[in-house]
């Protein structure tokens, strides 16, 4: 695909004629190819800005595309001196039973417009939404980062994001739990449990072996396993995955992501046997102890939808729930994609898959989650 060019200024009209300097232009062009020197330009720019999060970076958008086939583009805004001015990821979704969609980014709870101005914010997502139009998307859906006011829909209130400081060392952290939720962590560290860390394949098969499962009890499909591995393997050191077992055997996993001295538990979960023998808990109490150790300084709950079990878990561990805002723009008449689990439209699929025997889940799961984006 061709490269497409928009430009902007910082003054117009007799204002910019009265002004004593010249404004400076941003113009947005379009990647649309695994360039090495472009994507380390990218990393470098994610890396240095306060609002980067791992779904800005090259790692993540390579290994979706890679592991779900979806492609991707990186809208690029610079000045008239070449230098970055802010970055918009982009995968192309296509599914026949979720419907098209540019997504910033793809299987993210995180993403959107990365800008150092207004004037690059507003320029990179008038872009996206002509990039859109030209490719028939009819819709654009930015998961973070500022929404433009002009022709955007703002959605506000439905989700929540969890950040916390991690404690000084494990005992202080193991105090800064709230009270009843130490309780159950406590009980979990009287349990024959062992925690083991890494990314080789035992990691890998036991990690997909206890996520498939929990995503199955609680009703969705299982995303493909080609993206864990992906996303370990772009991610290197910044990924790893952390298992609890139990006689020997995997009873809770967790694959996280580090990024800015944060750690982040991304794709995790936890068998039956988990809630009886305190697995989770001990899983989310080992990783802040693990991240420390690394060299974190914070813990990324990740998001959970207002008024869900999870929303109230995360508030039990000790976090304050914060509000965030996503972004979407339709054509005229069109709805945005509804993809959320937790949607009244998909409870009797929910209800039906929960029912399912795992094997089966697994086997058709990857297909369908695949156009989840």
């Amino acid at each position: 695909m061709g490269q497409s060019r928009r430009t902007g200024s910082a003054g117009s009209g007799d204002d910019a004629m009265n002004m004593a300097f010249k404004p400076k232009s941003v113009t947005v062009r379009i990647l649309d190819s695994a360039d090495a020197n472009e994507l380390a330009r990218i990393e470098a720019y994610v890396a240095a800005s306060a609002d980067g999060t791992p779904f800005h970076r090259p790692a993540w958008m390579v290994s979706v595309s890679k592991a779900c086939g979806h492609e991707w583009r990186y809208l690029i805004a610079e000045d008239d001196e070449g230098a970055l001015q802010g970055i918009l990821p982009l995968h192309l979704i296509h599914s026949g039973l979720f419907g098209r969609a540019l997504v910033s980014s793809g299987f993210a709870v995180g993403g959107g417009i990365l800008g150092s101005s207004d004037q690059a914010i507003q320029i990179l997502a008038d872009e996206a939404w002509r990039f859109a139009e030209r490719h028939s998307f009819p819709s654009v859906e930015l998961r973070g980062g500022p929404v433009p006011d002009r022709d955007w829909q703002h959605i506000d209130g439905v989700y929540a994001g969890f950040i916390k400081p991690l404690a000084e060392d494990d005992e202080s952290q193991l105090l800064d739990i709230p009270r009843k939720q130490r309780a159950e962590v406590r009980k979990g560290l009287k349990n024959p449990l062992t925690v083991r860390v890494g990314t080789q394949a035992e990691d890998r098969e036991d990690h997909y072996a206890v996520y498939a499962e929990s995503v199955r009890n609680l009703g969705t499909p299982v995303f493909p396993k080609a993206l864990f591995d992906e996303v370990l393997n772009g991610f290197g050191e910044d990924a790893d995955i952390l298992t609890v077992l139990h006689a020997g055997q995997p009873v809770a996993s967790v694959l996280s992501l580090y990024h800015q001295q944060t750690v982040m538990p991304y794709w995790g979960g936890g068998t039956w046997d988990a809630r009886r023998l305190r697995a989770n808990d001990i899983m989310y109490y080992a990783l802040m102890n693990h991240a420390r150790e690394r060299g974190c300084t914070s813990f990324d709950f990740g998001r959970s939808k207002v008024g869900t079990g999870a929303f109230s878990f995360k508030k039990n561990w000790g976090f304050e729930p914060r509000p965030l805002s996503y972004g979407t723009r339709t054509i005229a008449g069109e709805e945005a994609r509804d993809v959320n689990p937790m949607s009244p439209k998909y409870r009797l699929q929910v209800a039906l898959w929960q029912r399912l025997p795992l094997a089966v889940a697994n086997r058709v799961g990857p297909y369908i989650a695949k156009g989840l984006g």
